[in-house]
């Protein structure tokens, strides 16, 4: 193939053995996977290559896929998952100086800080006697005994696009791979006919719906490849998967196959790897034209599990696509996110909470009991939280951000079933016991996936670049089973 005088020796070697050794290895192998394996990006070479059978891990993996419940705007851990009776106590005084004094407040500061008790009781679920909010009628009475409650999350971003940020890719500055990637570029994906990274959004009727912008599903300086793909919940879920009227699979087969041999010309003369992601995701969204509508017509769902759900399906609600993310799941695909935008609470909390949790409720409870009827628990990760919590003070009626100590739960693959993890304080303020940070939520969801984050690397800009960044992280074994 003809390369431009430009280019080394070294990368002509490269790239010419992934482009044609690739080719070739393709047309003898059974169908393959485009895989990472973790040990070769560790060490800042180049990782990717065909292959019959998906890389091994850094160690043997307890999961296979992550489902992750992203309540968007800040749920409030004090009315939900972590009750304190201190707080109830001191209900209308002064938030203690000695809590508040220094620490970084989002709207409230310069403000009169004053208690805010929890706005629901609490209760004891389970045999494991977990204690839930009773806004969680379903989850507490379905899934307390599956759950680990983690309470001493804390983070390092105060306003919701930078914390979405963190949460999502370990860093607060734009750009960087999100986790579904970084598990994508790593550990390769199980299905040839959707991608393995899926985003779906859904909007609820209480609190101000803060924007999810798409960079939080981007690939960062890994290959394109990577990136989540957002499905609609109504609608044509993927914007053009239809063919335009007239327009039959052969003709577009017959436009594809000249696309891609005019891609690959361009190859030849410029060895430029997107060009060969662009031809791969040319021939995934050709098949995704036969994937995606099958995946989302839930008509042969029996109605026993749409009752569980709540749902009919295609409805665009938080329970629709949870039901969509258990199709998904078997389908193959590796990290799906369900972002639900309803919890941005600084005022009403009470009747704010209440209402959030009830459009949450029934959907996660039924993902949880349908992904264990169907033995997919053991090998599935899910994952249930905010970008940061709320305060323990007042604001009005409603509470403000916190990134001093929060709540989120995990259950599934390798996760020690109704356990709680760490603490906050009296008031809810500071995670003061087992403090766990957002680099630690992901080495510990990394190694149940068989990954050592801090072995797990890509180079770029000379730089060893890491999920869990460059700070000492932990993997949390005291919450796995």
């Amino acid at each position: 193939m003809t390369l431009p005088d430009s280019i080394a020796r070294r990368t002509f070697l490269l790239n010419g053995g992934i482009s044609l050794g690739s080719m070739a290895l393709s047309t003898l192998l059974p169908r393959g996977l485009l895989v990472a394996a973790p040990s070769n990006a560790a060490a800042g070479q180049r990782s990717e290559r065909w292959s019959g059978v998906l890389q091994p891990t850094h160690h043997p993996p307890r999961a296979k896929r992550i489902i992750w419940l992203y309540m968007a705007g800040g749920m409030s851990h004090l009315d939900t998952f972590d009750y304190k009776p201190k707080l109830a106590e001191l209900n209308g005084q002064p938030m203690p100086e000695s809590i508040t004094q220094g620490q970084q407040i989002a709207q409230l500061q310069g403000a009169k800080l004053t208690c805010f008790a929890p706005q629901h009781p609490f209760q004891k679920w389970g045999q494991s006697g977990q204690s839930i909010s009773t806004v969680w009628p379903l989850l507490g009475e379905r899934c307390a005994d599956d759950m680990c409650i983690v309470r001493s999350v804390f983070t390092e971003a105060i306003n919701h696009d930078p914390a979405h940020t963190f949460m999502n890719t370990g860093s607060m500055i734009s750009g960087r791979p999100a986790m579904g990637s970084w598990l994508l570029y790593g550990l390769g994906a199980e299905t040839e006919n959707l991608p393995g990274f899926v985003v779906m959004v859904s909007t609820g009727k209480f609190g101000q719906k803060q924007p999810i912008a798409a960079r939080q599903w981007h690939s960062g300086f890994l290959p394109s490849r990577f990136q989540g793909v957002e499905f609609r919940g109504t609608g044509d879920p993927v914007l053009y998967v239809s063919n335009p009227r007239g327009v039959t699979s052969e003709r577009q087969r017959d436009v594809l196959e000249a696309v891609e041999a005019l891609n690959r010309r361009r190859f030849e003369q410029t060895a430029d790897p997107e060009i060969l992601t662009r031809i791969s995701q040319n021939e995934m969204a050709f098949r995704m034209q036969s994937s995606v509508p099958e995946l989302m017509d839930v008509r042969d769902e029996p109605q026993q599990i749409l009752d569980l759900y709540g749902t009919q399906g295609g409805d665009g609600s938080f329970a629709s696509n949870c039901l969509l993310a258990r199709r998904l799941a078997e389908r193959g695909v590796r990290f799906i996110q369900l972002y639900h935008r309803d919890w941005d609470h600084h005022g009403a909390v009470k009747d704010h909470v209440a209402g959030t949790a009830k459009e949450v409720d029934q959907g996660a409870a039924a993902l949880i009991a349908d992904l264990k009827q169907r033995d997919m628990l053991k090998d599935t990760i899910v994952v249930f939280g905010s970008e940061f919590g709320r305060t323990p003070m007042a604001q009005g009626n409603g509470r403000d951000h916190h990134l001093a100590g929060f709540t989120m739960w995990l259950a599934g693959g390798g996760i020690k079933a109704g356990s709680s993890y760490g603490a906050t304080d009296e008031l809810g303020y500071h995670a003061v016991e087992n403090r766990v940070s957002v680099h630690d939520m992901h080495a510990t969801l990394l190694h149940l996936l068989g990954i050592d984050h801090a072995r797990f690397s890509y180079k770029f800009q000379g730089l060893d670049m890491r999920l869990t960044g460059v700070e000492p992280s932990r993997v949390i074994h005291e919450v796995l089973a």
